[in-house]
């Protein structure tokens, strides 16, 4: 086999694992439940892609115990497909967000969140 087809194999391996564990996982990398973490998705993966190399340090190669390799590929592979799609909706949510905030930093707006939001005396 040539350097080529070496590389459509070993992608093709990638796109396999990353269908199956999305299908088996749904969109949990790119659209994450936040229920202890408020990081963006573009964040957490970058927190799994360390946890994948500090593995690589420690000498998860050395064992085979599982395959880290594939699946920090796969993980760049989300990074990539979100530095693409991800920024735009991100940064969208963090503007609602700031705009809200700057809602309820204004005289009007302590009383609408106190009133509406029925928070007394916070």
């Amino acid at each position: 086999m040539n350097f080529q087809e070496e590389v459509y194999k070993v992608l093709s391996e990638i796109t396999e694992m990353l269908i199956a564990k999305n299908q088996k996982y749904g969109n949990s990398a790119i659209e994450p439940i936040g229920i202890f973490s408020d990081l963006s998705p573009e964040e957490g993966l970058k927190v799994r892609i360390d946890d994948k190399l500090k593995r690589i340090k420690n000498g998860s190669l050395d064992r085979d115990d599982e395959d880290v390799i594939n699946d920090l590929i796969g993980y760049l592979v989300i990074l990539k497909i979100l530095q693409k799609d991800d920024k735009a909706k991100y940064s969208v949510k963090k503007a609602k967000q700031r705009e809200l905030l700057d809602r309820i930093m204004t005289d009007e707006g302590r009383k609408w969140f106190y009133d509406d939001i029925h928070l007394d005396g916070i």
